[in-house]
């Protein structure tokens, strides 16, 4: 067993058996979320000073004249220089190639609940092997997941598909959750690992900004059995003045999922920014008249983290919310509480 496997399995084990998620922190004990100091040798560091060779060229990109790209993964369709990132920050111009600089590098695996993605209508009461990497093409100020969705820490492990799938059988998992960050900017390994789960007899699960430009959606759909959808608001204002992003594709891919997978949508209720009666309503009506009644519906209470700092939100607002969405939708669900 390499060491890098070996660490993989100790750190899984760890997760399993206190039944948390620990992001891989290398050397640091002072940082609360580490557990040990990283002593394996091939232990990989991400940040872009390492990132001399281009291991894994990217898809959905074209090349520009002087040695820039245009990425055309998201709707961002980000112009790069050479040397430079994406506003996703894995997707890295490296000799006039844009490669995928995360491609098999994990921040955080456990095997979680399914109902933590959360999932109430999958496969309920079954675990999921889950993995995350690093980076976001969304710039929320209130993301619970900086660490590594804005790569305020760079600490990776490399994983082997063949490995993962493994474990997740052995540790009677019913498939993979690709999570935590972004997933749709891992796009190349989702797609890869997506494969080769789907054709060891597991299911496939993206929890997902939904942030992506139609074609490589479209591609990498096929594979996937299940989805949560984050749709933060229904209003294309907040997405520009909070995220960083529209709002537009992600309504569209929301429907188009719900056309061939299962999907469950999760909003973050945030106070004085989305929670008044006129965001619920107008929210749910969209889904009610694009994805119809079934489609379970997760109204997540929000904490203060990151650069936001408004308290969090009241059970009343949260219980105010079902209440309106439950006039429409079938299932309504409360998170964070």
């Amino acid at each position: 067993m390499s060491c890098d496997f070996a660490f993989f399995i100790l750190h899984f084990a760890l997760n399993f058996t206190f039944g948390t998620r620990y992001i891989l922190r290398c050397g640091d004990f002072s940082n609360n979320y580490s557990l040990f100091a990283c002593t394996w040798r091939r232990i990989h560091e991400t940040g872009a000073r390492y990132m001399v060779n281009c291991m894994h060229e990217a898809a959905y990109y074209k090349k520009l004249d002087g040695n820039k790209v245009q990425c055309l993964l998201c709707p961002h369709f980000c112009v790069i220089a050479e040397g430079e990132r994406g506003k996703c920050w894995p997707r890295q111009n490296i000799g006039g190639r844009l490669c995928a600089t995360t491609y098999g590098l994990a921040s955080s695996v456990a095997l979680d609940p399914i109902e933590k993605k959360p999932l109430y209508h999958f496969h309920p009461r079954t675990n999921i092997l889950s993995l995350g990497s690093l980076g976001c093409n969304l710039k929320c100020v209130f993301c619970q997941n900086y660490e590594i969705s804005q790569v305020t820490a760079e600490r990776t492990i490399p994983v082997e598909i063949d490995d993962i799938i493994k474990e997740a059988k052995r540790l009677g998992s019913i498939g993979i959750a690709y999570t935590y960050n972004e997933p749709l900017i891992w796009f190349e390994f989702v797609k890869d690992c997506a494969a080769r789960v789907r054709k060891a007899g597991l299911f496939n699960v993206l929890v997902t900004n939904g942030l992506v430009n139609p074609g490589p959606f479209d591609e990498l759909l096929p594979l996937i059995d299940a989805l949560n959808i984050d749709i933060k608001s229904i209003e294309d204002d907040f997405y520009v003045k909070y995220c960083g992003g529209v709002l537009g594709p992600i309504l569209r891919n929301t429907k188009r999922a719900a056309e061939s997978a299962h999907v469950e949508v999760t909003n973050l209720v945030i106070p004085t920014l989305n929670d008044k009666d006129e965001n619920f309503i107008k929210l749910r009506d969209w889904l009610f008249d694009n994805v119809g009644p079934d489609i379970p519906v997760h109204l997540s209470r929000y904490f203060p983290c990151y650069k936001l700092k408004i308290p969090p939100t009241p059970r009343e607002t949260l219980e105010r919310a079902r209440e309106i969405f439950a006039k429409k939708m079938k299932y309504v669900h409360l998170g964070n509480v």
